[in-house]
């Protein structure tokens, strides 16, 4: 009777010894990094100026800025899918379902305005998933990208106070009703750079 009992402890050792290998230690450092700053975000630092906290978001490592925003929803208590591998995502950093709804998420850290095509490029991914889009970036929101938005069906930026009411825990909700019908098809053509 003891030796089964010992010899299940050690399969359950082992289960979960291997479940925590197989996220990489790069990941669990990015995650560790990104938990500590939602700490940070939601407690003491939650009243400093809007600049020191763009600041802070494009000094983080990038993969670190995709998890800080994950953890963000999931300390919402939302259901948020990581990918198994930052690099070669499709252009998906992440899935999160709010109210049975799942969105794609792409996080962008910008110091400038973002790019139309990135904008674009995600707008094209989410209507061939069939599936909507938080764009979710630090830098302005320019015209032209306004302009891929209001074109596309059920993408949505997120950007500015809401970016930051997402991030420290304020009232943050995205637009949950049916995705709107473009107006007009806004053909954007990309330029090679």
């Amino acid at each position: 009777m003891n030796l089964v009992l010992i010899l299940i402890l050690c399969t359950a050792l082992l289960a979960l010894l291997f479940r925590h290998d197989r996220i990489p230690i790069r990941h669990r450092w990015r995650r560790r990094q990104a938990r500590e700053m939602c700490e940070q975000l939601r407690g003491r630092d939650r009243d400093q100026p809007v600049a020191l906290h763009y600041a802070r978001f494009r000094a983080m490592d990038p993969l670190a800025f995709e998890e800080l925003l994950l953890e963000a929803f999931e300390r919402r208590g939302h259901r948020v899918i990581r990918n198994c591998r930052y690099t070669g995502d499709g252009g998906v950093d992440g899935e999160v379902i709010i109210d049975g709804i799942r969105f794609l998420i792409q996080a962008k850290r910008y110091k400038d305005a973002i790019r139309p095509e990135h904008v674009w490029d995600f707008a094209q991914l989410c209507a061939t998933r069939r599936q909507r889009g938080l764009f979710i970036h630090t830098g302005r929101t320019g015209g032209m990208s306004r302009a891929v938005v209001d074109g596309a069906t059920g993408i949505q930026i997120v950007s500015g106070q809401k970016l930051l009411a997402l991030l420290t825990g304020a009232p943050f909700l995205p637009d949950l009703c049916e995705p709107r019908r473009p107006r007009e098809t806004i053909a954007f053509r990309r330029t090679s750079s």
